[in-house]
């Protein structure tokens, strides 16, 4: 499908949001609870200072009943859940809807496709991008749409409360970023071809499947069983050599990110540790400035490892497009049929396959009687 493999990424965004459109409240709805939900996150670090610098830490009665503080951990954790849910639910829901609709849509391109185009590609090809590559594609969109939201807004809560915490500690935590950025594109590059190449893959697996399940009788006829086995073991094998080379670059996205975070947080800690001396922090501001630390290394993982989620779902559209793009059989009208006379008759028929330069039928005739019995057979003695 060269058309659509030569579109952009952001092509391909804008034609995936196409068929969000019409569900557009629903998606409002679970964009508006990621929000909420990842604006509950700066809200427990903020807690841990007025809990240590008035409660345990003070000599005197506390700044706040314990009640208050007791209640506050479950009210935001409790808000937070309800959030997370309805958003989830909401996600899902838009997400099942676009996978009908593609999945309709493809089906309504296949069954008006030329007979050219399954004599070029195998069943099993088209039945795994029907069955499967949809599936990839709103899979990692829903997993890209989450992250994205909700993670962006909790690491830009969080940041936020650290700035105003010690704006000098986090401006050396986020130093790592533009390193992690470029990381992360240099990967981005293999990741979208490994994924490519497993989905053809997985293509070849299917229809090496279907052909042994539905010639099961043949396969026992002719003992075929080990032959049939190997090539299986051969499309098998290659699949999983692109999963595995898919792998190595997802594997390192987490080790090195999680490096350079350790560098950052052990200058943090050091400086963190001058400034206590020098009583210039508190034990509940250097408490929350690490609970608020700590807490952005998840969301920062997952955001880290969208790529790879990103760039399967980008492959898996790429397929997916590529089937509603192609072309189809012009109709041209009906034709009036006469009463058959049981005669079948051909002249200087020609067959060339699109992979081979020499015909297999080269300027055939064949004119068969009513009432005429004609067997055709190939070298091999089976039948046509």
């Amino acid at each position: 499908m060269p058309e659509t493999r030569s579109q952009g990424s952001r092509q391909l965004y804008l034609r995936l949001l196409s068929y969000v459109g019409p569900h557009s409240r629903m998606l409002s709805l679970a964009v508006l609870g990621m929000i909420c939900a990842a604006a509950t996150e700066p809200l427990f670090p903020a807690l841990i200072k007025p809990l240590l610098d008035g409660g345990f830490a003070s000599s005197g009665a506390p700044s706040y009943p314990p009640a208050v503080f007791a209640g506050a951990i479950v009210g935001i954790f409790l808000v937070r859940g309800i959030l997370t849910f309805l958003s989830s639910f909401c996600l899902q829901w838009v997400g099942h809807r676009v996978v009908l609709d593609l999945r309709s849509a493809m089906f309504a391109r296949l069954v008006r496709f030329p007979a050219r185009h399954f004599d070029e590609q195998s069943s099993g090809a088209l039945l795994s991008k029907v069955a499967y590559d949809v599936s990839g594609v709103i899979g990692s969109a829903t997993t890209v749409v989450t992250v994205a939201v909700k993670d962006t807004i909790a690491v830009i809560g969080l940041f936020a409360w650290l700035l105003y915490l010690n704006w000098r500690l986090t401006l050396i935590a986020f130093a790592i970023v533009p390193v992690v950025a470029l990381f992360i594109r240099l990967l981005s590059r293999r990741l979208r071809q490994m994924a490519r190449g497993a989905l053809r893959t997985m293509g070849g697996v299917v229809h090496v499947l279907e052909e042994t399940i539905e010639c099961h009788k043949v396969v026992k006829i002719f003992g075929g069983q080990d032959y049939e086995s190997n090539r299986f073991l051969r499309a098998n094998q290659a699949l999983r050599g692109f999963y595995m080379r898919l792998v190595i670059p997802e594997a390192l996205t987490t080790p090195v990110t999680h490096t350079l975070a350790s560098v950052a947080l052990a200058i943090i800690v050091y400086v963190a540790m001058q400034d206590s001396i020098a009583d210039r922090a508190t034990v509940g501001e250097f408490a929350s400035f690490m609970t608020a630390m700590l807490m952005l290394l998840a969301p920062i993982k997952r955001l880290t490892e969208l790529n790879a989620p990103l760039q399967r779902g980008l492959a898996a559209a790429e397929s997916v497009f590529g089937v509603i793009d192609a072309p189809v059989e012009e109709d041209r009208g009906k034709r009036a049929l006469s009463r058959a006379r049981g005669r079948v008759a051909y002249e200087g028929v020609n067959f060339t396959y699109e992979s081979r330069t020499e015909p297999a039928l080269a300027d055939i005739d064949l004119d068969i009687q009513p009432g005429e019995t004609l067997a055709l057979v190939g070298g091999s003695g089976g039948g046509k």
